[in-house]
């Protein structure tokens, strides 16, 4: 591991070195080049004048913008909506180059559609405030001062939001985030419904006759509809450590391999999602869950008898290892829930390196037993015993070993970008979470 090592921290920089790096990963590529589509069209709206009009702002074309925006950011986060991007995605064959199908497994980067759609949306609605006000100043009878009220709170609640997904913001005051996004979020759907209303009296046309009425019905419908998935279940508890705890449904449900379900203790309160562990050969599913912070502490330490399960069964990052003829899957801690459904179901061939402390006294020997079960020669690696390993020598290793096409991380953020990186600089498909959620 030595000599691989030095290969990896000591090989002279390249241009993947630099393209690859996590600055420049694909989420926040479409994040800009929604800045810039929408850069392109206001500086042309301003030559073309399609800003204004005879008596002030066109009021029409600003609202036009900030809709589309605004849509395209909720929308695009849609269980449903991302359950049908991964299906796209994976049905590239793997006949095809890998350079095609490396970027068709990014698919999972669609988050940079919903920050840069979101943020985009905010600005145009806040130069929408701004032509209103304008046109009030300059005389005119229209908007109504119900319109402009409620434009104003608005503003600022989309700005709350904003601010509070921005990266450190969001990983600190996590809790906080989730509430603001979710309450303030239907709190501003209200607004837009009353807003559109305000404005089509305003201008004396037909509700039901404007696009924005249209748009704002999906909207509310993709927002509504996970949560009239909303149930109470029964969930089974295996508790083999005080670090983790398998726990066990079987509702009816048996979700597919490389999805997830969230889970809360109370209808509206906080949900995490976990990755679903189905067996072939067994109805319902299973989740790890390993103590990572207050929630999870107090799930370990207090094993609810029921849960409750909300939304539609979500494709995540490991799905995509359709893609590839085989797949290396390096792992740390509670992240083997993710992986093993892949094991079991053995629609790939692939290797496994699994860092963790005291895997068979933490996890249990019957789950350690299936993961030997179901894949070649995996490398469980005790961090208790054997130390924290280098899991980017690891996985090079084994990919030249094994022959796969691509790295599967499921880890840490820090440790997950650093082997993702460290892969696709030396030209190896490498996936792993982004934390954009």
């Amino acid at each position: 591991m030595t000599a691989q090592t030095t290969n990896l921290e000591t090989r002279p920089l390249n241009w993947r070195r630099v393209t690859r790096h996590p600055a420049f990963m694909e989420y926040r590529r479409l994040a800009f080049l929604v800045a810039m589509v929408n850069l392109t069209v206001f500086v042309l709206g301003l030559r073309n004048g399609r800003w204004f009009t005879a008596d002030g702002y066109a009021l029409g074309a600003i609202a036009d913008m900030a809709l589309i925006n605004l849509s395209m950011g909720i929308l695009i986060r849609q269980q449903r909506v991302v359950n049908a991007l991964f299906w796209l995605a994976t049905r590239v064959p793997v006949s095809w180059p890998l350079w095609i199908r490396w970027g068709a497994g990014k698919v999972f980067h669609f988050g940079g559609l919903h920050s840069g759609g979101t943020v985009a949306g905010t600005v145009w609605f806040g130069f929408l405030l701004f032509a209103m006000m304008a046109n009030r100043a300059a005389g005119a009878a229209l908007p109504s001062d119900l319109t402009l009220g409620l434009s104003v709170v608005m503003v600022v609640l989309m700005t709350l939001m904003i601010v509070s997904a921005l990266g450190p913001i969001r990983a600190r005051f996590h809790n906080t985030f989730e509430k603001i996004h979710r309450f303030v979020g239907w709190t501003v759907l209200g607004l837009f419904w009353a807003q559109t209303v305000s404005i089509t009296r305003d201008t004396g046309g037909e509700l039901m006759q404007t696009p924005a009425f249209w748009m704002l019905c999906l909207i509310t419908l993709s927002i509504v509809s996970p949560w009239l998935t909303l149930k109470r279940v029964d969930v089974e508890i295996a508790k083999p450590s005080n670090h983790a705890v398998l726990a066990r449904f079987d509702y009816g449900d048996t979700p597919f391999p490389g999805s997830s379900n969230a889970i809360s203790h109370t209808p509206f309160g906080e949900y995490h999602s976990f990755a679903n562990i189905p067996s072939p050969d067994r109805p319902g599913y299973r989740l790890a869950i390993s103590r990572a912070g207050d929630w999870t502490g107090h799930f370990i330490d207090n094993p609810p008898d029921k849960v409750w399960v909300k939304g539609i069964t979500t494709s995540g990052v490991a799905r995509i290892e359709v893609l590839f003829r085989k797949v290396v899957y390096v792992g740390t801690g509670s992240g083997i829930g993710p992986i093993l459904p892949h094991l079991l179901a053995g629609d790939v061939p692939n290797r496994l390196i699994w860092s963790t402390r005291a895997p068979r006294k933490t996890y249990g020997d019957a789950l350690v037993d299936e993961i030997e079960a179901h894949t070649e020669a995996p490398l469980i690696w005790d961090t208790d015993a054997q130390g924290k390993p280098n899991l980017s020598a690891l996985a090079l290793q084994a990919v030249r070993e094994s022959d796969a096409e691509a790295v599967i991380v499921i880890s840490n953020q820090k440790l997950t970008r650093k082997v993702v990186h460290d892969m696709e600089s030396l030209g190896i498909p490498a996936y792993g979470a982004i934390w954009d959620s």
